[in-house]
């Protein structure tokens, strides 16, 4: 299933995000498509926060690569893949093994080719074409088991 809605602030943007993640499971990716600017981080910081602590610390994790963190129930890992040179890298960044155990956030999933976790969703943000408004298109596309994401209620809700 795909859907598609219109965010007007980075706040509402973050709070999608965290209503995403309070339905995630172990095994479970979220992979962030969008341009420079375009609120990758901003929804991925709600994310971790709803299944963190409210006042968590989110730095980006683009020099890094991952940062770490334990979610109520199981470990999270948040990827930045912008600066991979090869799809293979992220292997040595922990990726099979949080996914065994926990879920993964990725920004630019791009970066991994073929190599796409089964099991995610995928999340495009799009920055106003000419004429919108100030704010984000967003369109979440289930992949995997999570290809019925939102089936008996509105991922937006």
């Amino acid at each position: 299933m795909t859907f598609e809605r219109w965010f007007d602030t980075a706040e509402a943007l973050a709070a999608f995000g965290g209503r995403v993640g309070a339905r995630l499971s172990p095994g479970e990716a979220v992979c962030l498509y969008g341009s420079l600017g375009a609120g990758k981080s901003t929804l991925a910081r709600g994310l971790i926060r709803a299944l963190t602590a409210p006042e968590e610390e989110v730095p980006s994790p683009t020099f890094t690569l991952v940062q770490l963190y334990a979610a109520r129930d199981f470990p999270l890992a948040h990827f930045d893949l912008y600066r991979l040179k090869s799809p293979e890298e992220v292997y040595e960044l922990g990726l099979d093994e949080i996914l065994d155990e926990g879920v993964a956030v990725i920004e630019w999933p791009q970066r991994l080719g073929d190599a796409l976790p089964a099991d995610r969703l995928a999340i495009e943000i799009t920055l106003p074409r000419n004429g919108e408004p100030d704010g984000r298109r967003v369109r979440l596309t289930g992949h995997g088991r999570l290809q019925d994401f939102g089936k008996g209620h509105h991922p937006f809700e």
